[in-house]
């Protein structure tokens, strides 16, 4: 009997808006139903056919609280009967999402689910669900036991990004190179169009009438290694900074994953499928380096090696992941983030997993390429690894 597979049919993704930029007027609710409402309509699916919404999304407090992956649903075009969830796995929740559909389909649960995600820094900023309850006097997530466990330890990506650097001799020089290259392979893949098949353009209203928001807005056109080098140092002595780190963006998401029989039933053809799933948990201190390790585990499950794999999406949450990704696994520069990453295009937290996907997709698709390869750091020390076969 066949293995039950899952299958992509469609990937999309608002184009990134800086923070109080061209998405700033958006309610992330009404972002997260525009995602769904436009996979619906390129996919012409019956919309009542969809039986769950998964969507990631970090900061659930504020205009994302009160579950907005329903709330994303009640707002769209889905009937309410459709049922939906929201999950956290910090800024790998959409690719977990994924993953989840995934498995709903592969277990016959399921025959048709949309894993999604949505982020808006700008109305609800990062940090906003810990930093205002401290600030209102009702403690921190840093409970007894785990000062037990980590005394002293104030969890940071901030600084767990630059223990990677340290670890693996990554200078600044190292990261301001990087992010440059991010910079002119996002504009690139712009100025070729590369993005066009993924994007989902947004009426934007301005005081000189409605706009189409139809490209990445953090993209620097004009980088130059002695501007991003001119950025201050997030800390005296370290080597991250603003210009080699992940942009603040505000965006949604999502994929529609669909088993064999739904392909039949509703006359779809796939554009990928799922090959293989992989999450792991390692050092919560220096928290960002798991997805070498997830890599290393989800190869071998997959029976593939890292020269097998044609394009790797590894989010640029800092641009020493990528790097001591590419060190770690033997992998090629040239085929990592062929688009540019979040450096340039902006990492929207809990919407970047299935936003990460539909580039992968896409460019797989440009390429010709077989396999693909998707994971990304994760508060706490988690990874997830998603390897997709192009079909």
């Amino acid at each position: 009997m066949a293995q039950p597979t899952a299958y992509i049919v469609d990937a999309l993704r608002t184009p990134g808006g800086r923070r109080n930029g061209k998405l700033a007027g958006w309610h992330p609710v009404d972002l997260g139903a525009a995602v769904l409402d436009a996979l619906v309509a390129r996919t012409r699916i019956d919309p009542g056919a969809v039986e769950d919404v998964i969507m990631g999304c970090v900061s659930q407090c504020g205009q994302q609280a009160g579950q907005v992956g329903r709330n994303a649903v009640l707002a769209s075009q889905l009937p309410d009967g459709v049922p939906a969830v929201t999950i956290d796995r910090q800024c790998g929740s959409s690719q977990q999402a994924i993953q989840f559909a995934a498995q709903a389909v592969i277990s016959g649960t399921q025959d048709m689910v949309i894993a999604s995600g949505v982020e808006s820094m700008t109305r609800v900023p990062m940090f906003s669900p810990s930093t205002l309850f401290e600030q209102a006097g009702l403690g921190t997530s840093k409970s007894p036991g785990l000062e037990l466990r980590y005394p002293g330890i104030q969890f940071s990506q901030f600084s767990g990004a630059e223990a990677i650097a340290r670890k693996y001799g990554l200078s600044r020089d190292d990261l301001d190179l990087y992010a440059l290259e991010s910079h002119r392979r996002a504009a690139a893949a712009t100025d070729r169009g590369d993005f066009t098949a993924e994007l989902v353009p947004l009426t934007i209203e301005t005081p000189d009438g409605a706009v189409l928001h139809d490209r990445d807005e953090g993209i620097r056109y004009d980088a130059t290694l002695e501007s991003i080098g001119a950025v201050r140092l997030l800390q005296e002595g370290g080597v991250i900074s603003a210009a080699n780190a992940s942009q603040i963006c505000d965006g949604a998401s999502a994929v529609l994953i669909v088993s064999e029989q739904a392909l039949k039933d509703h006359g779809l053809t796939p554009l990928a499928r799922i090959h293989t799933l992989t999450v792991t948990g390692g050092d919560p201190v220096i928290m960002l380096e798991e997805p070498l390790f997830a890599t290393d585990k989800a190869l071998k499950r997959a029976g593939l090696r890292i020269q097998d794999i044609d394009l790797y999406e590894v989010n640029e949450a800092f641009a020493p992941v990528p790097l001591a990704w590419l060190r770690h696994t033997g992998g090629d520069p040239a085929r990592l983030n062929v688009n540019g990453g979040a450096i340039a295009l902006g990492h929207p937290l809990g919407a970047s997993g299935t936003k990460l996907m539909a580039t992968l997709i896409h460019a797989l698709r440009k390429s010709g390429g077989r396999y693909g390869l998707q994971t990304m750091c994760e508060g706490g020390g988690t990874a997830n690894v998603t390897i997709v076969e192009r079909l």
